[in-house]
């Protein structure tokens, strides 16, 4: 059989070239049907999704222990390991290829396991073991410091050696299309004496690209660049929602707290580290040369297409606010991981790595509103003669996000969010 990533190989499934999910994708989820509360684990292939568990009841596929697919998350799959990630997504691979009799001239079997994706309901695709979320976009990081210490404080000292980040709540993590309730909280703007109680006035997004990690290490231990590279078992979109007034007042002197503790959305599909390979690229040079343990001889970015769209309350359509690439990160996922564990934390299967705001070097690559609209003095021009500086209730935003390839695209659908009025 051609190698799952094979440009060449193509599905008995007519899948459109512009879609996010050909056979050199097959993303994992997880889904339900309306007429039960039952959740299993799928796989995306056009507009249909392959249900796994149908396919480990039929005997058709066999991850090396028994019932990982019946599972309300991917954990228990990403639990067994690299090898057997490869090995079902070949065997999925396999069993969906155009030149394969066995599912595709099974009618009785095609009608049990490939479900259109219509009818399905998707959920949170893993059990968020812990949340941590980075500060590597060397443009974003200057934009913010340029704003608030002045270009020629732009970077704080350490930011140039050490991935920054913060730990968030794991307990907010939610699949895209669940609705975020404005945040309240204490606010303080400089022209008041005392600090006032209530709902957040400058709600922002922050596009990002969350990290899977799929394998554990142990309390004490450190991983090397191969060694973190091996324990991510893919991505997701990720947007985490900031409010940017609470922010201000509380960071001082732990960093971010409540104004990042409301809700984070990532997308239904997380998509393979092994589906991304032929994107890999070399990232930014890094000056100066990070010390040893961070230092990576790998290409560990990956060309990835961003794109925002956001659609004022009221409004009947999308309008496309920011374009950029995955590939601007200064400091990569590999770095991020390897940095977390160098003290000894324990790394946990499930674990979600925020990799920071995305943005490039135009104006219109940047991945928040407060960088689009420099902090409320450049509001966003929307259509319809709309503007917006930060979230109205009513808003709702969406990331989409894709690798293209030659003749198909690796992609992960999509993570929307719409703000709901502070309760």
């Amino acid at each position: 059989m051609p190698h799952p990533n094979d440009p060449k190989l193509k599905s008995f499934i007519d899948v459109a070239p512009d879609s996010d999910f050909p056979i050199q994708n097959l993303p994992y989820g997880v889904f339900s049907m309306p007429a039960s509360a039952e959740r299993r684990v799928g796989v995306a292939i056009g507009d249909f999704v392959l249900d796994l568990a149908a396919l480990e009841a039929a005997q058709r596929i066999d991850a090396g222990a028994p019932g990982v697919f019946a599972q309300p998350s991917i954990n228990a799959l990403m639990a067994l390991g690299p090898q057997a990630w490869s090995k079902v997504r070949g065997r999925i691979s396999e069993l969906l290829c155009a030149d394969n009799p066995e599912l595709r001239d099974d009618a009785d079997l095609r009608a049990q396991v490939l479900i259109p994706r219509k009818d399905v309901r998707l959920h949170l695709p893993i059990a968020v073991a812990g949340y941590t979320d980075f500060y590597s976009s060397k443009e974003h990081a200057t934009n913010v410091g340029v704003m608030f210490r002045g270009k020629d404080n732009a970077l704080q000292p350490n930011w140039l050696h050490i991935p920054i980040a913060y730990n968030g709540r794991a307990s907010t993590v939610v699949v895209g299309g669940t609705p975020i309730v404005r945040p309240q909280g204490q606010l303080k703007p400089p022209t008041a004496d005392v600090p006032s109680f209530g709902p957040c006035r400058r709600l922002d997004f922050e596009l990002e690209i969350g990290v899977v990690v799929g394998g554990a290490s142990r309390m004490g231990a450190r991983l090397d660049a191969q060694q973190a590279g091996d324990m991510i078992f893919g991505f997701v979109l990720l947007n985490d929602w900031s409010a940017r007034d609470i922010q201000q007042w509380e960071y001082v002197p732990l960093g971010p707290f409540q104004a990042k503790a409301f809700g984070t959305s990532i997308s239904p599909w997380v998509v393979t580290r092994e589906a991304l390979e032929p994107f890999r690229v070399a990232g930014p040079v890094q000056d100066p040369k990070p010390l040893p343990h961070l230092q990576q001889s790998g290409a560990n970015n990956y060309d990835l297409d961003l794109a925002v769209d956001l659609r004022a309350a009221g409004a009947a359509d999308y309008a496309t606010i920011a374009r950029t690439n995955f590939k601007y990160m200064y400091w990569s996922s590999v770095q991020q991981l390897v940095h977390h564990a160098s003290s000894g934390c324990a790394m946990n299967v499930g674990d979600l790595l925020g990799s920071g705001t995305i943005s490039g070097p135009g104006k219109d690559q940047r991945g928040s509103l407060l960088e689009m609209s420099w902090n409320g003095s450049e509001p966003v021009e929307l259509p319809g003669g709309l503007r917006r500086s930060f979230f109205e209730d009513g808003d709702s935003l969406r990331i989409r996000g894709w690798c293209q390839g030659d003749g198909y695209r690796v992609g992960f659908g999509e993570v929307e969010g719409t703000i709901l009025p502070a309760n």
